[in-house]
């Protein structure tokens, strides 16, 4: 049988507690769904300011389907860039205070164009270790020399940066890391590239919408984004790549990525995951035009998830497992071995609580974990429920 390795890596991984499966989904997004016939209470989406569901995005995406069509029916560069996507990609860009800004399909997408574009087998490329697969294969893609450093190790960074004699160097990171919810050190990232002339390229998946007083990111958050919206922005800030997913604050799907207008260009020209695909259906961008409007609105969304973070990091009072630290919606519950973190999962689910365990190659082996998100759409006695649900598995 031509695939009979396959059936036994998959034994293997059984047997390893690696083995994963898909659940049904069979209602929207939000702190409550129906998962393969049961009526749970969700843990698992990153739907963090409960948008995915909302009224006014649904009424908008049926606006812009009685207006587009469904489909764009070609790719961005034939006849698939309609007016909804421009006035999109205007907004965003406006929304940073950035020249210009460019829908792709998907974060991965978008990760791999910009990477693959930009460098080539006489640049580098340095990257944090706990960075998104994507940033990773797109390193690999580019065919530059890529650099990995120990995670959050500026030290380690500007050593990698001070001995490369490449042509084009850019420093890659995740702005907000996806399974351990801390924060890229964004300012000092920048201060290297600016001292050892390479790009930055923010991957803010995670931060978008959530972080920020007006939910723009990993950038207000650190109050970098005064320096865009003034008319000259410095050199410094100039050397930012800025990606961000549609589909988690935001509700909907899709991706983008904003810089300066030569960036922009240079990306329609060269990013063949732009160039060599479908553009997204437009009335996705007619809903993300109203994503927008709610996001900056709204910010009893983000106090929300603020408070409801705090209360779990007060509530949760572990013996064995261990929180780990993150102010952001991400809350993983460190549990180390990978079959006992998929018991628990699998506990809480009999509870009627639903959470992910995590385990190897997404994350190092020997920290399996429990990635706890936490949405606008929760309330105070959802974290309470999880909260007594994971001190009453640990005593057991």
């Amino acid at each position: 049988m031509p695939f009979s390795y396959l059936a036994d890596e998959l034994k293997q991984r059984d047997a390893d507690g690696l083995l994963r499966h898909r659940r049904m989904l069979e209602s929207p997004q939000g702190a409550r769904v129906r998962v393969d016939g049961a009526d749970l209470l969700s843990f698992c989406s990153n739907d963090y300011l409960g948008l995915a569901n909302h009224p006014a995005l649904i009424e908008a995406a049926c606006r812009g389907a009685q207006q587009f069509g469904v489909g764009a029916g070609a790719s961005h560069l034939v006849t698939g860039h309609t007016l909804a996507h421009h006035q999109l990609e205007q907004s965003l860009a406006a929304f940073f205070g950035m020249p210009a800004a460019l829908l792709f399909s998907t974060g991965y997408m978008a990760n791999l164009g910009v990477v693959t574009a930009l460098l080539g087998r006489n640049d580098a490329i340095f990257a944090d270790k706990l960075n998104h697969a994507s940033l990773n294969d797109a390193a690999l893609l580019s065919r530059a020399h890529f650099k990995r450093y120990a995670h959050l190790d500026l030290s380690a960074l500007e050593g990698q940066l001070a001995a490369s004699s490449a042509r084009r160097k850019l420093v890659v990171s995740d702005a907000v890391f996806s399974m351990d919810g801390d924060l890229a050190p964004v300012p000092q990232l920048l201060a290297l590239c600016e001292k050892y002339d390479a790009w930055l390229l923010l991957d803010d998946a995670h931060g978008f919408g959530m972080l920020g007083q007006t939910g723009r990111g990993i950038l207000e958050h650190f109050g970098m984004l005064l320096d865009l919206l003034t008319p000259h922005p410095s050199p410094l800030t100039s050397r930012i790549i800025y990606m961000a997913t549609l589909g988690k604050a935001a509700g909907v799907s899709g991706a983008f990525v904003a810089g300066s207008q030569e960036l922009i260009d240079g990306l329609v020209q060269n990013a063949r995951t732009y160039i060599y695909t479908t553009a997204t259906p437009p009335m996705l961008s007619v809903a993300l035009q109203e994503s927008l409007r709610i996001i900056a609105a709204e910010d009893w969304r983000r106090e929300r998830l603020a408070q409801l973070i705090a209360h779990l990091r007060d509530g949760l009072k572990m013996q064995r497992w261990q929180r780990m630290p993150s102010e952001t919606p991400i809350q993983p519950l460190l549990i180390g071995s990978s079959k006992e973190a998929v018991a628990v999962s699998l506990a809480l689910q009999k509870k009627g609580i639903l959470v992910p365990a995590i385990r190897p190659p997404t994350v190092p082996q020997g920290t399996a974990r429990l990635r706890i998100s936490l949405s606008a759409s929760h309330c105070k006695e959802d974290v309470e429920m999880l909260v007594d649900a994971l001190h009453l598995l640990e005593r057991q």
